[in-house]
Formats: C-alpha cells, structure tokens, sequence
C-alpha cells in the first residue's frame, strides 16, 4: 500500500465516495494538505481527511478504505502514516473520534489512543473522542 496526499486530480473520486462533506469544502481540505490517499498497486484504496480541534490537533475526521482493502492491516498501516506526518510538523499530539455503536473504538484503543470524552449527537449513539500523544 502506498500512502500521498491527495491533489485536486483526486477530488471526483473522493467527492463521489466522501459524503459527510461538501465538495467545496472537500476541495479546501485537499488544497491544505489535510486529505491523504491511500492505494493499492496503483488503485484508488481509501482515504483519511483530518481537520484541526482548536485550531491546533490534528484531528483525524474520516478514515475509509475499500472492502477489499480491509482486514489486511493497511488500516492500521496508514494511521501510523497520518501520526508520523504529524509528528514530523512537530505536533504533540493527535485525536479522533468514533461512534460507541462501531468497532473502530476497538482498532484506535489497539493503536494506542484513549478516550477523552464524548457527547450525544442528537437521534445518534454516544460519539466517543479518542486522544493519542505522540511520542
């Protein structure tokens, strides 16, 4: 697997899959550096797009990769890519969230984050906020 940020070549293939943003807003995320593509012997694999909490975390907003792609590890192998980007623009430390109903609390506990707290989006299951420092 191979892991880049993604450039506005990309922003059809992302627009058409990433539908919890705008396009406009999506195009504002790639022009900063803030949606990396993952592929998979040169093909479209998945996505993560992170923003920043406060104006100063990395947080990370959506990570996504194929069907197919899933259960080999890549998942992992590309949050560790995302932390040490972040680590190498010397921030301390990064977050994400997920909801209580989801596995993926499981898969960000394993890789080191801890819970920090949540809140109950309206209609919606508990949305837990994961903290990770990086060392």
């Amino acid at each position: 697997m191979e892991y880049r940020f993604a450039n506005l070549n990309d922003l059809g293939i992302l627009a058409s899959r990433d539908h919890w943003i705008s396009e406009e807003m999506l195009k504002k995320a790639v022009e900063q550096e803030r949606v990396l593509i993952a592929e998979e012997d040169g093909v479209f694999a998945g996505w993560l797009r992170y923003g920043l909490f406060w104006d100063e975390i990395p947080f990370m907003n959506m990570l996504r990769l194929r069907e197919e792609s899933r259960g080999k590890g890549f998942g992992r192998e590309f949050v560790l890519f995302w932390e040490d980007l972040m680590k190498k623009k010397e921030f301390k430390q990064v977050m994400t969230s997920t909801s209580s109903a989801e596995e993926a609390q499981h898969f960000y506990r394993r890789l080191g984050y801890h819970e920090v707290g949540g809140f109950l989006p309206a209609g919606e299951p508990f949305e837990l906020i994961f903290r990770k420092a990086l060392d």
